[in-house]
């Protein structure tokens, strides 16, 4: 009998909740020591997956599945492809950093608790393959992140805590109405009534109008998720009020939730429409990209720097998806995992720089390098990588988005390029400004990097490294899926994609 991997990925860091939850609030070591064994047991768990998976392999591994509610067609089915496999691993490796590396200050018991459910809930919505399933577990994550910023965030936590919650509140009802009707209009065509995935995508014949209006509710939630322009205006505050380990977890894994459910649930279940929507999309993409960079260069808070630069690289992901080419989607996939290691790494350094300065103005911080040389360092890396500096992992997935998506998409690509120029603008006049210079008396006894913190970033700079000079490992286990993927949509609709294989 085989192990139920996939199962286990949820399970685990659930178990691990309740029985944290059961101890007492005063033993602060046992349970950091139960939250840290149950999320270095998920790690392993999806390293192992990892290891396991099958290189080449298009469909889905792994799979569980279990009849949950009959009656209405809802099952307990997961599954893992090339799609979700590294965002999946993403999760397992950054949890435990974040509860190892990173100290809430108060209230370790119910912060811990709320973490690891936050990473079920995660973990579940990567893996579902039932609609009423992932829908669960998309809101479940809703929940454990109101609370890391509302109770454990800085000044105005409650206003960007409720911020949060509205808006994706508000996306979600949207998606929870599109799936009730994807079921029941897809059942004329299934022969009964089925909230799976597969089955609804391979089996379901939509008209045009009727897929068109399903796919504007899905989009819609997955927008708010992203967030995509003119939708993004909670990130930057959620961001710059979170904790720091929810500012790492939010920017590194919940972004992604939205952008990878457009990919899973928006263009495998509705092709004819996501070709439709395609230069709408491409635009709202292309805006986000440059009003991002443009809005990060103009910050005073460092953190809000960062927050405003995920928009801008969130953009590229959403070119990449809807260019609708081998290319383009791979390179997305593949930017995000690169964003969540390199964005993740600089909210950690920013939230360092607080610990020891109490302030994130880029005003007030100045000379850090003179009297941190090693933190400077780290930080210098991880803000080329961001970048997109050749070598380094922000390059191979910005690269593959901007080339596979210049046959299709070629203007929007051009406007695209100009946030390559921006952001490299924004971060290196940020990196000049606070590393920069002659340290001022409250600089001067800013404290080097410790031993326990370098090890923590040292994890972030092997992946950066290793993806950027060799990422054909991850390429090899993309690329399988994204081809199958658009051979659905070829078939499902008149789209017919350039002739350019991701090798060439």
């Amino acid at each position: 009998m085989s192990i139920p991997i996939l199962t286990l990925l949820v399970l685990v860091p659930l178990v691990g909740a309740t029985v944290a939850s059961f101890l007492a609030k005063s033993n602060e070591l046992l349970v950091k020591n139960v939250a840290l064994v149950s999320s270095i047991a998920t790690g392993l768990l999806s390293v192992w997956m990892l290891i396991k998976f099958p290189t080449g392999s298009a469909g889905f591994e792994f799979v569980s599945k279990y009849s949950w509610v009959s009656e209405w067609g809802i099952s307990w089915h997961l599954g893992v492809d090339g799609i979700s496999l590294f965002l999946v691993v993403l999760t397992g490796i950054l949890f435990p950093l974040v509860i190892a590396g990173i100290d809430p200050h108060h209230d370790h018991k119910q912060y811990l608790v709320w973490m690891l459910v936050l990473e079920a809930g995660v973990m579940g919505s990567f893996l579902s393959l039932d609609l009423f399933l992932f829908f669960v577990f998309f809101e479940i994550v809703l929940v454990p992140m109101y609370f890391l910023i509302g109770n454990w965030g800085y000044d105005q936590r409650v206003y960007a805590a409720t911020k949060f919650f509205i808006y994706t509140m508000a996306g979600s009802a949207f998606m929870l109405v599109g799936i009730v009707a994807t079921a029941f209009l897809a059942r004329r065509d299934i022969g009964h009534l089925s909230f799976d995935l597969i089955e609804i995508a391979e089996k379901s014949n939509f008209s045009s109008s009727t897929g068109r209006w399903l796919f504007v509710g899905f989009v819609i939630a997955f927008a708010v998720k992203v967030p995509l322009f003119p939708l993004h205006t909670w990130l930057p505050d959620a961001h710059t009020q979170a904790p720091t380990g929810g500012s790492v977890i939010l920017a590194g894994v919940l972004l992604k939730m939205g952008t990878y459910g457009m990919l899973r649930f928006g263009v495998y279940l509705f092709p004819e429409a996501a070709v439709w929507a395609k230069p709408v999309l491409l635009t709202l993409a292309v805006i986000g990209i440059i009003y991002g960079a443009i809005a990060a260069t103009m910050q005073k808070d460092l953190k809000r720097l960062v927050a405003y630069s995920s928009v801008a690289h969130l953009g590229f992901i959403v070119l990449g998806t809807f260019a609708l080419t081998n290319q383009a989607i791979t390179g997305g996939v593949m930017q995000m995992v690169n964003h969540g290691i390199s964005t993740g790494a600089l909210f950690l350094m920013v939230g360092m720089i607080y610990e020891r300065r109490h302030t994130r103005v880029i005003a007030e911080l100045k000379g850090i390098q003179a009297v941190a040389p090693i933190f400077a360092g780290f930080f210098m890396l991880v803000m080329l990588s961001s970048i997109g500096l050749p070598g380094l992992n922000g390059f191979v997935g910005e690269f593959l988005i901007l080339i596979g998506s210049f046959s299709t998409a070629r203007w929007w690509v051009v406007a695209a390029t100009t946030g390559v120029i921006l952001a490299a603008l924004y971060l290196l006049w940020a990196y000049q400004r606070v590393f920069h210079g002659e340290p001022d008396e409250a600089n001067k006894s800013f404290a080097e990097i410790t031993k326990r913190e370098a090890m923590l970033l040292s994890v972030f700079v092997a992946a950066i490294v290793f993806t950027g000079v060799y990422p054909k490992p991850m390429l090899n286990r993309i690329e399988p899926s994204v081809k199958s993927l658009l051979e659905h949509v070829e078939s499902r609709s008149n789209y017919k994609q350039p002739e350019i294989k991701a090798g060439e």
